[in-house]
């Protein structure tokens, strides 16, 4: 069986007395028929931006780089909250069966606009936004990645500190 390793972040940004986390909505492949347009297009697909980790590299610097890279903004490391494990048969090419491992880390806004990505990271996503952290539960599509963010509410919570 395949194993992937992977990590991203949950970026967060305080404007205006709230926090904000940094989520993308991925480009989707194209729909086989009209029914699965009508159903794709029903509700968006929002996720955290995450990605491979490349040879060499530390899970921690991988969440950084995908955020970079998925959401255009740049954030710094303030701890690992969680990691989740799951299956799923690639859709593509050998259509494997993949043992993955996602690592998610807590990170904070130090610079940059959302949305301001390479023409090339296009192909993976559509737009990056600024979603309300007390939304973000109720609006990402994956249940796994709604639980991380209840980890980064409550560390929020824990850490007034990082109110500042």
């Amino acid at each position: 069986m395949v194993r992937e390793v992977s990590a991203g972040g949950v970026v967060v940004r305080r404007v205006d007395g709230v926090w904000n986390i940094a989520a993308i909505e991925p480009q989707r492949e194209p729909a086989s028929g009209a029914a699965d347009a009508k159903k794709k297009s029903a509700s968006t697909l929002l996720a955290l931006p995450k990605g491979l980790v490349d040879p060499g590299e530390k899970a921690a610097e991988t969440a950084v780089r995908e955020v970079r890279e998925e959401t255009g903004v740049t954030a710094k490391l303030v701890t690992k909250l969680r990691d989740i494990k799951y299956f799923y048969v690639r859709s593509w090419g050998d259509r494997q069966r993949v043992f993955k491992i996602v690592s998610f880390y807590l990170l904070e806004y130090a610079s940059g606009n959302i949305d301001d990505i390479s023409p090339d990271m296009r192909i993976e996503v559509q737009r990056a936004v600024w979603v309300p952290l007390d939304q973000a539960p109720k609006r990402l599509t994956y249940r796994s990645e709604r639980e991380v963010v209840k980890l980064a509410q409550d560390y929020l919570k824990s850490h007034p500190e990082l109110s500042a």
